[in-house]
């Protein structure tokens, strides 16, 4: 093995001072998950595995790495919203990750205002520039390659709505750099703020350029 490689077996452990697993796959979106349990009692948390996972219809899911809140809410509901995090907003999206208690309101203790979805109860940010509204399509514990299980749960839900504020579409197109997403890094606190300097464009082999 090459002096120049580090080399380790997750299961003997990394030997860093921090494991490097998230943050080499990343930065990430955030799954910012607003749910509300059976009673209506809401719910808002930050979730660093997120992403989207299928097109058409458009699927997307996040991981509650333990059972969480956000999870026995869904169990009971079958619906949550994601609301996208950006650069404004990310003291607010800081705060809705304390761990509290379940019946404290997270949108309250980060000063948030629930907004009232279409399709699902369960409500939206108002502060943030674009949210979906989920209907959940399954729910996986998942497991080890010897599938021993392990207390960790994939949710995936089918977007049935989407809200965009309209200041994000230019000429019709969705401006991604223009809503300031923050992504989750590696380490305890590292984020990154994706702009407009970070853009390049690489067309498919074959695909025609407009």
């Amino acid at each position: 093995m090459s002096d120049d490689i580090h080399y380790y077996e997750p299961a003997r452990g990394h030997g860093l001072p921090h494991d490097p697993f998230n943050a080499i796959v990343g930065p990430r979106p955030i799954g910012w998950i607003s749910s509300q349990d059976a009673e209506g009692r809401l719910n808002l948390a930050p979730y660093s595995f997120f992403n989207a996972f299928n097109y058409i219809p458009p699927i997307i899911g996040f991981s509650s790495v333990g059972r969480k809140d956000s999870l026995n809410n869904i169990e009971q509901t079958g619906e949550f919203a994601w609301n996208l995090a950006t650069r404004p907003l990310a003291e607010q999206m800081n705060q809705s990750c304390a761990m509290v208690p379940a019946d404290v309101n997270e949108f309250e203790l980060a000063g948030l205002t629930p907004a009232a979805s279409k399709i699902i109860q369960v409500p939206r940010v108002a502060e943030s520039p674009v949210s979906f509204e989920c209907k959940v399509t399954q729910i996986i514990q998942l497991q080890r390659a010897d599938k021993e299980v392990v207390p960790s749960w994939l949710i995936l839900g089918e977007v049935v709505a989407v809200h965009i504020a309209k200041w994000l579409l230019k000429d019709g197109v969705y401006d991604t750099a223009a809503a300031e997403p923050i992504l989750r890094g590696g380490g305890p606190a590292d984020y990154f703020q994706l702009g407009p300097e970070a853009l390049f464009k690489m067309f498919r082999p074959g695909a025609t350029k407009a």
